[in-house]
């Protein structure tokens, strides 16, 4: 027999399965030996009260053994054979758009400009040490894209035009715990996400795909308004239709696009910091406690969002338990973003703390964008005829404000930093926490030079965010700039209907990169869409 139960339990009822069989037993009257298997159905913490519980649904299997995995798999056949498909990008749009080309019968030929998952990893840690960024292997280019080193959080609000749940399956297929399944803000680790992507790039190539690494993308190939293939910077061709997820960060890209014409337009982003506090204080404010967390609850997490003169001002990409890290692409930029290793166990929390920013917001002359230190591209490229503003405008924007941090952070890849506190008070701070961040921090005063329009909103979110959780504007925690990836600038304008650029037949932009997704699990459905609708062809 088979039992379904929904359940609202104490913390130290649902750490493990041993304490679960208890309650099951209690919950059902049977005895412990009926009790084959439990598996946990879906998990989430309501610490809204005092009083902290666990919502949790189980299914229980009562004298019979569970049949089958915790998930569904899938078959990949061998399409060596198959006619190609070109994918530009080895992020999760590229990687899920190649597993679904390969479900459909066709030949993933993906090509990535950065190193495979391991690779990248050396890069990456010589941003720290010696403060030097490849700016083809990051935190933002290379296997696995962004979301590779930068956390592997899966939650999504983004349901409507995909399954999620299909996504987190092919996942657990390659090697993720079977945990994300029912999580309620599921995560795999940056520790344990360069495993599974490298089980999904070697699917890949045992099904007779193809996957080149730091091949990085000339040019399209166009004939008659169709793009028949890309063309390497190397000079190699890789001929058939075209998925491009070449993800948020690729500016040359965009500049090319820009460069012959093809139809792209300026989107609007969210600019601000990445807000560390010590993870004790978020624990004790989240779950009302003096002590804290306690032994048997996870390391607390947060989401604010308020609004302020018409925009909005919120937390994004939170990391519990989790540290800052150094994620820009490029030489004289600081950029910074937040990851978590799978226990969640580092001393500090972090999350993206911004502000949204529309396209028209720079048109306004009340900016004062060069007092502020920034100075919006002339380049004809990005200006429209009315000379005010043009496509590429946000992505010059968020390019220069990364440029303005790094000269505030030392010409290096030391990031300007001060209290919280004192930027909302306006004030210079003397001296800085210690930080996660390991290139190091600088005290600055953020609050002078960065443009007016953020920071005032940023002091107005953070009194709101302070009248709901008591505690958390402090000086205990630090402000670290800046955080401008969080996504697009350009969106590459597509036909809804069938996923292709409006003018290019054989041209099927994708994911971040392409403006339509915001994080892994999104980005991996709407590569999973782009590969069915070059299928149909």
């Amino acid at each position: 027999m088979i039992k379904e139960l929904r359940l609202r339990i104490l913390p130290e009822e649902a750490v493990n399965e041993q304490s679960l069989r208890v309650v099951v037993c209690r919950e059902t009257g049977e005895n412990p030996e009926a009790i084959h298997a439990i598996r946990v159905l879906k998990r989430s913490i309501d610490a809204r009260q005092r009083m902290v519980f666990v919502n949790i649904s189980l299914r229980v299997f009562i004298n019979e053994e569970p049949v089958g995995d915790e998930f569904e798999t899938i078959e990949y056949e061998d399409v060596s054979g198959a006619r190609p498909v070109i994918v530009v990008g080895a992020g999760p749009g590229g990687l899920f758009a190649a597993l679904r080309l390969i479900e459909l019968g066709l030949r993933p030929v993906v090509i990535e400009r950065g190193k495979n998952v391991r690779d990248r990893k050396k890069d990456i840690a010589l941003i720290s040490r010696e403060h030097r960024v490849n700016p083809e292997s990051n935190y933002c280019f290379g296997e696995g894209g962004a979301g590779a080193y930068s956390d592997g959080k899966l939650y999504t609000r983004s349901k409507k035009r995909g399954s999620v749940d299909r996504i987190l399956h092919v996942f657990c297929q390659h090697g993720a715990s079977t945990s994300i399944l029912s999580d309620a803000h599921p995560h795999i680790g940056t520790d344990k996400l360069p495993r599974v992507i490298e089980n999904m790039r070697n699917r890949i190539i045992q099904s007779g795909g193809e996957v080149h690494f730091e091949t990085c993308m000339e040019s399209l190939i166009i004939k008659n308004n169709e793009v028949i293939g890309v063309q390497a910077r190397d000079g190699r061709l890789f001929m058939g239709p075209v998925i491009l997820a070449t993800g948020h960060s690729a500016r040359d890209v965009y500049r090319y696009l820009a460069s012959q014409n093809i139809a792209i337009e300026a989107k609007g982003i969210a600019v601000g910091v990445r807000l560390e506090h010590p993870q004790l204080l978020v624990d004790q404010i989240r779950y009302h406690n003096k002590n804290g967390r306690g032994e048997f609850l996870p390391a607390a997490e947060y989401s604010f969002v308020a609004q302020s003169t018409g925009r909005g001002v919120y937390s994004f990409c939170m990391c519990p338990g989790g540290f800052v890290v150094p994620a820009a692409s490029g030489p004289e930029e600081v950029v910074v973003n937040g990851m978590s290793p799978s226990n969640r166990s580092s001393q500090w929390a972090n999350s993206g703390m911004v502000v949204e920013i529309r396209p028209e917001d720079l048109l306004n002359k009340d900016l004062n964008m060069h007092d502020a230190g920034l100075n919006i591209s002339t380049d004809p490229i990005s200006i429209l005829p009315d000379g005010l503003s043009g496509h590429l405008s946000m992505m010059y924007f968020q390019e220069q404000l990364e440029q303005l941090c790094w000269i505030n952070g030392g010409m290096k890849q030391t990031a300007p930093a001060q209290r919280m506190a004192d930027f909302v008070r306006k004030r210079n701070s003397s001296d800085l926490p210690v930080s996660s961040y390991t290139p190091g921090l600088l005290a600055s005063p953020l609050h002078f030079w960065m443009p007016e329009f953020i920071t005032s909103r940023l002091r107005d979110g953070f009194r709101q965010f302070e009248k709901v959780s008591h505690g958390f504007l402090t000086d205990e925690a630090c402000m670290i700039g800046v955080e401008t990836r969080t996504s697009s600038p350009v969106r590459i304008l597509r036909d809804r209907e069938t996923m292709q650029h409006i003018t290019l037949k054989g041209l099927y932009p994708c994911g971040e990169g392409a403006g339509y997704a915001g994080g892994i699990v999104s980005a991996a459905i709407d590569g999973e869409l782009c590969a069915e609708r070059a299928a149909s062809l």
